[in-house]
């Protein structure tokens, strides 16, 4: 078996544990262009060979997007999250509507029985954001604000599998929210999500489920000249 330098692998560890953090903390977005190989190599002080290894390796575990002639791109949070995105991008758009419904209602109904004050305070604030970045008529905004909004609601049911699997999924959900939004934010489109915190601050477990199932099959009955 062949020998390999504890040193450099150690390094090459620290890098990868580095840039993976930048991922995960939010630093570098899903979506977002991270700094080239000569921007690593300086802002590291690392070898070209360690920081191309550290992004192979990311790339590989489905974090990083490598791009020729374009650059390298955040494509999931985890590693779980980039097997999902990579294993369901090419879903039918009603299978993924489905999971979404499934996911979403369970989430809000248990939010209606163990939301904290806490948990109130931070839906209305990310409610407000929501209608704030439709308002902007910027697509994009809004899918970051909505997906933000739905992990809070999901966040607030206070079951931890049901949180982490759902965010797992979140790069694949935010995707599917993009191709349904398209490049323009439509008036007809819009979908007031103020019943389903109203009803979570009221512990109306049955009014919010109903809510959250709902909207992924709105989306889909959009006309097909809306993008989605």
């Amino acid at each position: 078996m062949a020998l390999t330098s504890p040193r450099r692998s150690a390094l090459s560890d620290q890098v990868i544990g580095q840039l993976r953090n930048q991922i995960t903390s939010g630093e570098w977005p899903v979506g977002s262009r991270i700094p080239t190989e000569p921007e690593l190599v300086e802002q590291l002080g690392v070898a070209r060979n360690t920081v191309r290894e550290a992004v192979r390796a990311l790339a590989h575990n489905g974090l990083l997007d490598i791009r020729q002639g374009s650059g390298t791109y955040v494509v999931a949070t985890s590693e779980l999250a980039g097997v999902m995105h990579r294993r369901f991008a090419d879903a039918d758009p009603r299978h993924v509507a489905e999971l979404r419904s499934t996911l979403e209602s369970s989430g809000a109904r248990l939010a209606a029985e163990r939301r904290t004050e806490k948990d109130l305070a931070q839906l209305d604030g990310l409610l407000a954001r929501r209608e704030e970045a439709w308002e902007s008529g910027e697509a994009e905004r809004f899918v970051a604000a909505d997906a933000t909004f739905h992990l809070a609601v999901v966040a607030a049911s206070h079951n931890e599998v049901l949180t982490e699997l759902y965010a797992d999924l979140a790069d694949l959900l935010r995707d599917w929210l993009r191709d349904d939004v398209g490049g323009e934010l439509r008036p007809a489109h819009h979908m007031d999500h103020a019943r389903l915190v109203e009803a979570i601050r009221a512990g109306d477990g049955e009014t919010a489920a109903a809510e959250a199932a709902s909207y992924p099959f709105m989306c889909l009955r959009r006309p097909a000249e809306a993008g989605g």
